[in-house]
């Protein structure tokens, strides 16, 4: 039978203390489970979407009492697409970390971190699919779909809100290995340059622009691999889109595999030496949790396919030291 569209009508929903401090477009993005995130964002920023009676944008904090209008949207069927289990269990061996609160996924490159346009479904997706207690879980923070690495999910919407203000205050450490071409200078190397995105052929396109909003990065050269490239490990203070994607370029030192911001040439070179991705690598994060201070660190080591293009290329050694440390 051909499934026809439905449009269901605006509603209203009063927040409660369960939802405050989530995002409005995270907040729409369950309450229209199905729909496509673009059209999410479209639905904010054409004003269908209300707070209060009052426009917001998609970062709105929300706020106990608040009313949120929801509305109708256009779907196919009455239910959004299942994930398939067979195509995800593997997922599950991924988990580096899970207790009642979190859960770490080593993210693997080329998986988005939720479906979207043109894409069925992405990691938070598949997570969600692999067991009724995970049914509530949501993004703490994003990756790229290139990137791999250690992606945060908290499983409650009280860890999520703890984890969301940390790092809002800077108290959660993320830390990048990412390759890049030449010779990075020793030390430390900040880089504090204001970025500023676009919609280009429906994609975002990130550029360093000193009336953007603020970004900063620090470098530090792990080791040279003779004068074509440098491993470098990245400590964020912000967390842009592309942040160190167009930070690195900017310092003139664009990263391996990267296809919007990097050199093709230096790309060119290492895909024939087997580099099919972008070499960004999410290694390490780690907080002290709110209130009782309880450390947690983890790390991701470099996936294989990434280990493998540092052994083919020149090895002097590592970096000089340097006392200057990131904060």
């Amino acid at each position: 039978m051909q499934q026809t569209a439905t449009r269901p009508p605006a509603h209203y929903r009063d927040i409660d203390a369960e939802s405050v401090g989530q995002r409005l477009d995270n907040f729409l993005l369950g309450a229209l489970s199905g729909v496509p995130r673009s059209h999410v964002y479209r639905l904010i920023r054409s004003g269908q979407v209300r707070v209060n009676s009052g426009r917001v944008r998609a970062g709105y904090r929300l706020k106990e009492g608040d009313r949120v209008r929801v509305p109708p949207v256009y779907r196919r069927g009455s239910r959004p697409a299942e994930v398939p289990s067979n195509r995800v269990r593997w997922l599950a061996d991924r988990i580096l970390y899970e207790d009642r609160r979190i859960l770490v996924l080593d993210k693997p490159a080329g998986m988005p971190v939720h479906g979207g346009t043109g894409v069925d479904f992405g990691c938070i997706e598949a997570l969600r699919s692999l067991s009724p207690e995970m049914r509530a879980a949501d993004l703490v923070h994003r990756l790229d779909r290139g990137t791999s690495g250690c992606l945060l999910v908290a499983k409650r919407r009280a860890a999520l809100r703890q984890l969301h203000e940390l790092l809002r205050t800077g108290g959660m450490g993320k830390r990048y290995l990412a390759l890049v071409r030449g010779r990075w200078p020793r030390g430390v190397s900040r880089v504090d340059a204001a970025l500023s995105t676009r919609r280009r052929g429906g994609e975002s396109v990130v550029r360093a622009d000193p009336a953007g909003k603020r970004a900063l990065s620090w470098f530090r050269a792990v080791e040279r691999l003779g004068d074509r490239a440098t491993l470098v490990e990245v400590s964020i203070g912000t967390g842009r889109t592309h942040q160190i994607r167009v930070h690195a370029a900017h310092a003139g030192h664009p990263l391996a595999g990267d296809p919007r911001y990097g050199d093709p040439k230096f790309n060119a070179d290492l895909l024939a030496q087997g580099l099919k991705r972008m070499f960004l690598h999410a290694h390490a994060l780690a907080f002290d949790w709110p209130g009782s201070g309880e450390a947690f660190a983890i790390s991701s080591p470099l996936p294989p396919e990434l280990t493998a293009i540092l052994g083919s290329l020149e090895r002097p050694g590592p970096a000089p030291a340097d006392r200057d440390r990131s904060p």
